[in-house]
Order: C-alpha cells, then structure tokens, then sequence
C-alpha cells in the first residue's frame, strides 16, 4: 500500500511537472506574427506535455478515490484551463473577431466613461475586463482575454461536484470532471472560446446548478440562515444575478430549469404520498424570483426588445430555420473537398455520443437498472425533464432566429455533461463485472482519452473547421486604427472578405462609435465579382472607398478557403490599379484608397 501511495505521489508530481512546463515553454514562444492556427502555432512539446498531463488526470481519476482523485481531478482542471489560457500564456494581442471586438468596445466605452455597466444588457464580463485594466495595470485587450479564464474556472470546479452530490459515488465525480475537460458546450457554429458573453456564461451556470442540487439535497436545521432561509437558496440567488449580469439568455434558461423542476415536484406530490421528491424543498419560489428579477432587468432594456422582436418576426417568416443556410454551407464546404457529414464528425461526434450514452442511462435509471439511491433517481429524473421545456426552446430558436437555437445547445450540454459523467461512472461500473475493474477502466481511460482529443482539437476555431484561429495582432489592430483616424471626407470602408465595422467598435468604443457610419450600409466587403473581374473601381457599388486587407483575412480567403471566393490573383492585380493608391502598408494589414466610378 504503501509503495502504490509513493508511486501514486510520483506520477501526481509528474503530471503537475508536465503542465508546468507547458506553460513555461508556451510562454516563452509567443507569436512572431498572425498565426492562423493557434494549434499548430503553439510549441510541440507544450501539446506534448499537456497530453501527458491529461493522461496522468485521466488514468488517476478512474483508478483511484479520495484525496488521489481529488489531485488528479484539480490537474484535468488545470490542464483544460492552461489550454483555454493558452492566448493569455503566450501573450496573444488579443483574440476574437466579430462580437469579440465588440465586447472590447464596451469595455473601452466603460473606461473612457463613455457608457455606464448599469447602461449595458451584460455588463458582467466587460466590468470584470475593465477591473483587471483599471486595476492591474494590464491592456484592455490582455484584460479581457483573462477576465474569459476567469469565468471558464466555475465549469471544472463545479460539475464534477454536482454529480457527486446526485450519486455520492467518486466515480460519478471523476466521469463527470473528465466529461467538464472535454469543454462540449463550446460548438462554434453560435457559442466560443473567447470574448464572447452567451459562451462565456455558459461556464457559471454549473454554479447555479450546484446551489438548486444543494438546497434541493442539504435540509439540516444547522444550515439555515436567519428566518429560516438556506444559504444554498442565497447562492442560487447570487448566481443567478451573476449570470443575468454576464449573459441573460443563460440567467433565463436556469429559469426554466428551475422552473421544470419544480413542476415535476407539483406533479409528485399530487400522484405520490411517500417519494424523495415529496419531501424535497420547494423550488418554485427560487424559480419566480429570479424570473421576476430577470422581466425586471430586461423589460426596460432596448436591446432585448430589438432581439425579442427579431425572434417573433423569425418565426413568421418564409425561410424557416437553417435550411438555407446549410444548403450554402454545403455546397462551399463541397468546393473545397469537404462535407457537412466530415464536419458535423469533426465538431459533434463526441457531444452526440456522450448525450446517446446519457440519453440510454435516464432510461435506465426509470426503468430501475441502475444502482441510483431513490434521491439519486430523483435528480436524475429532475435533470432529464428539464431538458424537455429547454428542449422546445431550442425548437423555437431554430425556427426564429437558428443562432440562438446553437446558444441553446451550449446550456442543453451543460446539463448533458454531468448526466453522462454519472452516465459513464454506471456503464463502466457495469463493465467490471464481464473485463474485471482493471479491464473496464483500461477501456474507459481509452475512451475517454479519444473524446478528449476530438473536443480539445475543436476547442478554438482553426482550419481543421475550415475557420482560421481569430487571432488578432498588435500590427493588426493598429494598422485599423490607422485607417481609422486617418479617414478623409467620411470616404466608406470595404475589406477583403471581412467589414471595419468592428474594428471601429474597438477602437471608438461601442458606444461611443455608435454614430459613425463605416460602410454606408452595403455590408462592408468588397463585391466578390467585381473585384474578381479586376473592376475595382465598381467593387463597392462604385463609390469611393478604402480596401482593407489583414493578414487574417488572405489566411481565410486564400488559404482556408483556398481561393474559393477571392484570388491571390485579384488581390495582387490591383497593385497595378491606376485608381488605387496603396496608404498603409505592413505585413498584418494594408490599405489602399480606391476612386470609385463618377456618378
């Protein structure tokens, strides 16, 4: 026993050793320029430390108990966090495109005093950003990337002890643990790794789900606060406000969750006399009032009419769901000897095998044939039924408005995750009887790993999904605030495949820069046929404009793309248009002002 302790010790020691050293040597190589795939930007041995790292986690977690699991569990956790960090390690400018840049306008506009947190929807990540700037001393942009790490820690920490508290089983806690390092409600096709509010609330709700599972399980008189009040009910509350305050969507659907739960309760105690459930406290005023809270927050908020409003119209209107869209997905992803089957393997094979497996344990457990304790049953009943109204939500985004229909997916596999945690803790459990435990562990440890890999491959966009790692460079970003404060007459803006528009977001502020008209409302990129054509001076509708080019976007257009919308070609001839002058040049970003066609 003894030498297996020492042994045991050992192998901790080396998987903590490992991860230490990834960090060290990812710190020390940080990028030279654009790296359109943060994979293979980052050092080898890094990945390889980090593999060995998780190996150790994994192997330790479903071979032991107790105060051994608990180590191995905290270097999964520390493993997937110095991936999720790997942006901040090696000293990424800043790291997101798109709404990215725009949550880092907010956080310049709550700096420069320009909009107050109260002022915004979710202030929550970008007060978060603006403390770390205001306090630290750090850059806005370094500030905001730390403040998305910060809020990924809930998500390790709190799943693995939410299936504890359903089953009481260490096994349950390790699966489930594994499961939260496989990171399954990062999707991006509508939730990301990065500066990005809805995913990044994503990782707190498993707090929230903790607190309901407590108040729910913990019922001792020595836990209650004055006037009778559990402190668990507090921490519900608490999250509550605090996901209203990074994403509401999110704050909504623990909302519904709660709010099933305690239907299911009503249902129980009308058909039940004597069931775990009957005797559960009640969740239906924890359900009300953080609906309350959450009617009172946003009614009176423009932005949530603006995207209430475009749902309802969604929903009414011709072009239901995505078909269309993934009709144009497949036909491009087919141009570049792809396929939706190839990609939807690639992104979503794990997260539709892990819910399978989830999916076939619920039905166990109602049928009796898992070793559930009866409040055990309870939760997991609890879980399954609730994804059935979150379930229809999803139908009702996908119908609307399909992007918040993937945002939904992103919180139906945080619940997901912890029941095919517990889920895999059953099937191997049961697998030790046919293999022996060291056999069904060897098998789980194998499995586990291959999930491992598939999701941590997909964890940040790169080309492997046909999108290129949204790094954003110093010489990047200054080259668009160039053009920016160097613009003349309002002359409109038009990039290589990818608009200004949020590049002035970031460097104005969101709400500052509110008012400036970048693009003249003709979508911000360059008309693909004309300026294939090499008609450049009708490329933008025949106005006068500036052509922006990043080394981000010939990445994604001449590379990942491979030259399926814009050539080198026609990218290098208009170097040789009399009517294009060349105004900035840099290896990250160029710009040229082009005369347009005289009306």
């Amino acid at each position: 026993m003894t030498q297996r302790r020492t042994l045991l010790d050992l192998v901790l020691a080396v998987g903590f050793l490992a991860v230490a050293t990834a960090i060290a040597v990812a710190h020390r190589s940080p990028p030279s320029g654009y790296e359109w795939s943060i994979y293979t930007g980052t050092p080898t041995l890094t990945w390889v430390a980090l593999g060995l790292a998780l190996a150790v986690a994994v192997g330790v977690t479903i071979g032991t108990r107790g105060w051994y699991q608990a180590g191995a569990i905290a270097l999964g956790g520390l493993a997937v966090t110095s991936i999720v960090s790997l942006p901040v390690i090696r000293n990424y400018h800043f790291q997101g495109m798109g709404d990215s840049l725009t949550h880092l306008g907010w956080v310049r506009d709550f700096v420069q005093g320009t909009m107050q947190p109260h002022e915004l929807f979710y202030p929550g990540l970008h007060a978060v950003a603006t403390t770390l700037h205001l306090g630290g001393g750090v850059s806005m942009e370094r500030a905001l990337l730390i403040a998305v790490v910060l809020l990924f820690v809930p998500f390790v920490v709190f799943v693995p002890l939410i299936a504890r508290d359903i089953s009481g089983t260490g096994a349950a806690a390790g699966f489930a643990a594994i499961a939260s390092w496989m990171v399954l409600p990062i999707n991006n096709v509508a939730t990301h790794m990065g500066p990005h509010t809805n995913s990044n609330a994503l990782f707190v709700v498993p707090v929230a789900l903790f607190a309901t599972v407590a108040l729910v399980s913990r019922r001792s008189d020595l836990e209650r606060l004055p006037f009778g009040i559990s402190p668990f009910t507090v921490c519900l509350f608490l999250a509550g406000v605090g996901l209203l305050l990074v994403h509401p969507q999110q704050m909504i659907n623990v909302v519904v969750f709660l709010g099933a739960l305690a239907g299911v309760q009503y249902l129980a105690k009308r058909r039940y006399d004597d069931h775990p459930m009957v005797h559960h406290p009640s969740l239906f005023a924890p359900a009300v009032m953080l609906g309350v809270l959450f009617v009172v927050w946003a009614a009176a908020n423009a932005r949530f009419r603006r995207a209430f409003s475009g749902l309802v119209s969604g929903l009414f209107s011709r072009d239901i769901g995505t078909g269309s869209t993934v009709g144009q997905r497949g036909g491009s992803l087919t141009e570049l000897g792809g396929s939706l089957l190839e990609l939807f393997a690639i992104m979503f094979l794990v997260a539709a095998v892990l819910g399978a497996i989830a999916a076939l344990f619920v039905l166990a457990t109602w049928l009796g044939r898992t070793s559930l304790d009866p409040d055990g049953r309870s939760y997991v009943t609890y879980f399954a039924l609730a994804l059935v109204p979150l379930g229809g939500m999803f139908v009702v985004y996908f119908l609307g408005t399909p992007t918040m229909a993937f945002r939904q997916v992103g919180f139906i596999y945080v619940v997901l995750t912890i029941l095919s945690g517990i889920a895999l803790a059953h099937l191997f459990g049961w697998l030790t009887g046919p293999l022996t435990t060291p056999g069904a562990n060897a098998l789980a440890a194998v499995f586990v790993a291959a999930c491992l890999v598939l999701t941590l491959v997909t964890l940040f966009t790169s080309p492997l999904i046909y999108q290129p790692t949204q790094h954003v460079t110093e010489q990047q970003q200054f080259g668009y605030d160039t053009a920016l404060e160097h613009r003349v007459d309002e002359q409109l803006y038009a990039g290589f495949g990818y608009g200004i528009n949020r590049y002035g977001d970031a460097h104005y502020g969101t709400e500052a820069g509110s008012e400036i008209n970048y693009d003249g409302g003709a979508g911000g990129a360059v008309l693909v046929e004309e300026f294939e054509d090499g008609n450049y001076r009708e490329a933008y509708h025949g106005a006068d404009y500036y052509f922006t080019v990043s080394a981000y976007d010939k990445a994604r257009e001449l590379e990942v793309y491979d030259e399926l919308h814009h050539s080198e070609a026609a990218l290098e001839e208009i170097e040789r248009e009399p009517y294009a002058d060349r105004l900035i040049s840099s290896e990250e970003f160029t710009m040229y002002s082009v005369e347009g066609t005289p009306s």
